[in-house]
């Protein structure tokens, strides 16, 4: 990879688009030095900022990389290889959210065992059975366990996660 040919490659995208470094740097929540280095080829963009970079340029990440435009057709084998890779990570995303539904279903279930078990206003099977004050610290850690990766479920369903990573990204790339 030429690190300088990808760099004027990146600054003439910039200009086709008529803005300014302050301008770019702003959009990507960078700073100017940032941007200045990565045309210059003394730094390169960080893999999810290449993407946004691409997306935003309408560019191919290749294109970037490489400093070049290519021709408009992408051959047969690299479109496969692309859907390929489309379809895994659609594969893993799809295993992923299976996993944290499973975990849900899962909290949930201990909530009602701990209410069964545990709770002293219902009269749960092993009150009685075992002191009561252990009783309510049972039930208030199961119930506190269950409520923690409830939330914590959600929040990667929302992709809160993911949000909070492209913003500490972004104000690491403005530190740099």
């Amino acid at each position: 990879m030429n690190q300088k040919k990808t760099g004027e490659f990146l600054k003439s995208l910039r200009k086709e688009k008529g803005l300014t470094q302050e301008q770019l740097a702003e959009h990507f929540y960078v700073s100017p030095r940032t941007v200045s280095r990565w045309e210059t080829g003394s730094n390169m963009p960080s893999l999810d900022m290449l993407i946004e970079l691409a997306d935003f340029y309408d560019a191919d990440i290749r294109e970037i990389i490489e400093g070049e435009r290519k021709s408009e057709s992408m051959d047969n084998e690299t479109k496969d290889t692309l859907k390929k890779v489309a379809e895994y990570a659609d594969a893993e995303n799809r295993k992923m959210k299976n996993k944290m539904v499973d975990m849900m279903a899962g909290a949930g279930i201990l909530l009602v065992f701990s209410s069964v078990l545990f709770e002293n206003e219902t009269k749960g099977l092993l009150y009685g059975v075992i002191p009561e004050s252990a009783c309510n610290n049972m039930i208030m850690f199961s119930q506190g366990l269950a409520i923690a990766a409830l939330g914590l479920n959600i929040m990667y369903l929302l992709g809160i996660f993911d949000k909070i990573k492209k913003i500490k990204s972004r104000f690491e790339n403005r530190k740099g």
